[in-house]
C-alpha cells in the first residue's frame, strides 16, 4: 500500500472538491449556443436597469478635409434605464462617458484630443483631464413601430449643456446566460456639432458634424 506524506495528503483533500466542482460546471463549449437576446418585446419586464460598460460604446465620425471620414471611440459608459413597455414614453435615460478614456486608431492624435491647452489659451479639442460627458434623457416619443423611439435630452461635453435628440432602436432581450441577469440592448443614432461644445477647431476642415453611432446594453438591477 502507497502512503503519501501527510502534506500531499492534505492538498490532495483540498484538490479534489475543486476538481470535481470544475468537472461539473459547463464550459463555454458546452453551453446552448442558441442566442440568449432577441427583439422581442415581451421578453421586456419592467424595472431600472444599469448600463454594462463592458458592452457599451460610442463611435464617433468626422470628415478630414474632404478625403474621407475618420473614426474613434469612447467606452466604459455607465448610465441607468427606467422603463415599463407598458408605457415607454415614461422612460428615463441617464448615461455617463468618460471623455478622457477616448481612443483612436493613431496614438498622436488620441494624443492631440487630449492635448493641454497652451499657457493663456484654448485646448483645440478636449484637452487634459476633460470632465466626464452626461446625457440625462428629457422626453422619449415612441415610433409607431414599437422597437425606436426619439429620445431627447441634455447632453453635457466640455462643460457645455446642449438639446440632443437620439434616434434609439431595440435590439434585444432576454436573459444573459453569463450572470443570468435581465438584459435589454439598443442601437442609437445621433449627429452633434463639435463647435456647439466648445471645440471648433479648424472647422471646416475637420466638419463640424460628428456623427455618433451608439450601442449600448441594460442589465436588470
Amino acid at each position: 500500500m502507497i502512503r503519501f506524506p501527510r502534506a500531499a495528503r492534505t492538498a490532495l483533500t483540498l484538490a479534489l472538491p475543486l476538481a470535481l466542482a470544475a468537472l461539473a460546471a459547463p464550459s463555454l463549449s458546452q453551453m446552448p449556443m442558441a442566442q440568449p437576446g432577441k427583439a422581442d418585446k415581451a421578453r421586456i419586464t419592467a424595472g431600472t436597469y444599469a448600463a454594462d460598460p463592458t458592452h457599451s460604446l460610442i463611435g464617433w465620425r468626422v470628415n478630414h478635409l474632404g478625403f474621407n471620414d475618420y473614426f474613434g471611440l469612447l467606452g466604459d459608459v455607465s448610465g441607468t434605464l427606467v422603463l415599463d413597455p407598458a408605457n415607454p414614453a415614461a422612460a428615463k435615460v441617464t448615461a455617463t462617458v468618460p471623455v478622457s478614456k477616448v481612443l483612436t486608431a493613431n496614438a498622436g492624435l488620441t494624443a492631440h484630443l487630449l492635448k493641454p491647452a497652451a499657457e493663456g489659451g484654448k485646448a483645440d479639442f478636449f484637452g487634459a483631464n476633460p470632465t466626464d460627458a452626461t446625457f440625462v434623457s428629457t422626453s422619449v416619443a415612441p415610433a409607431a413601430d414599437g422597437m425606436s423611439a426619439a429620445v431627447t435630452g441634455n447632453l453635457t461635453l466640455n462643460g457645455v449643456t446642449k438639446p440632443v435628440t437620439l434616434s434609439a432602436k431595440f435590439t434585444g432581450a432576454g436573459t444573459n446566460m453569463m450572470n443570468q441577469a435581465a438584459t435589454i440592448g439598443f442601437h442609437g443614432e445621433a449627429t452633434i456639432k463639435r463647435s456647439d461644445f466648445g471645440m471648433g477647431f479648424i472647422v471646416p476642415l475637420v466638419s463640424d458634424e460628428v456623427a455618433l453611432q451608439i450601442t449600448i446594453a441594460f442589465e436588470k438591477k
